[in-house]
């Protein structure tokens, strides 16, 4: 039985409790990184961080909607690797010992590619966003994740970062428009198509 006034331990799978969601602490303009030093909520790193959870939102609105049954474990595996992404870019990258995005993330995310790519049809023209509404949404991601590898760059050449976080961005932008394609051929819904001109 556990005492009155005594904290309850945390499980391994429990990796932070939050008792109260506001803390005041952001008001100036600052916020704490994951070692628990403040930097300016404008430091590139913030804001590579904060597209990764915008993505990861995209991902959540996917997943609510009529997302096809055999993206939704990839998905949901992708989306916590999202929050293991936001981490590494949280801690400075010379502290060692910490969560950080590794290679065997980026070969799965292959994997993946090649996996729901070797069924889809040549393309023979540039894709439009578009079609079903879960293909919808995946485009979205894609090009979320696109800015997200980009502010991820910036942060990059401002602080020592890890150079696997820019590739897992990079190569799940590619897995985004796969599994777009994918979630139209499954719904046997034909993907627009760029017309050079076309609709004029």
């Amino acid at each position: 039985m556990q005492c009155l006034g005594m904290p309850v331990p945390r499980d391994r799978d429990e990796p932070v409790r939050l008792t109260r969601i506001y803390t005041r602490g952001g008001d100036k303009g600052e916020t704490s990184l994951g070692d628990g030093s403040r930097a300016s909520k404008l430091d590139s790193r913030i804001g590579a961080f904060g597209t990764v959870d915008e993505l990861n939102s995209t991902l959540g609105v996917c997943l609510a909607g009529e997302c096809p049954e055999e993206l939704m474990m990839p998905l949901r595996r992708i989306q916590n690797e999202l929050f293991d992404l936001g981490a590494d870019l949280s801690v400075p990258f010379e502290i060692e010992g910490r969560l950080r995005v590794t290679q065997p993330m980026v070969d799965d995310l292959e994997a993946l590619c090649d996996r729901f790519n070797d069924d889809l049809p040549e393309l023979r023209s540039f894709v439009l966003p578009g079609g079903t509404q879960a293909a919808a949404q995946l485009h979205v991601a894609r090009t979320v994740c696109r800015r997200a590898e980009r502010e991820a760059l910036v942060a990059a050449g401002e602080h020592a970062t890890n150079p696997l976080v820019v590739v897992y961005l990079n190569r799940l932008s590619d897995l985004l428009f796969i599994l777009s394609r994918f979630a139209n051929a499954a719904a046997n819904v034909a993907e627009p198509l760029w017309k050079p001109g076309g609709e004029r």
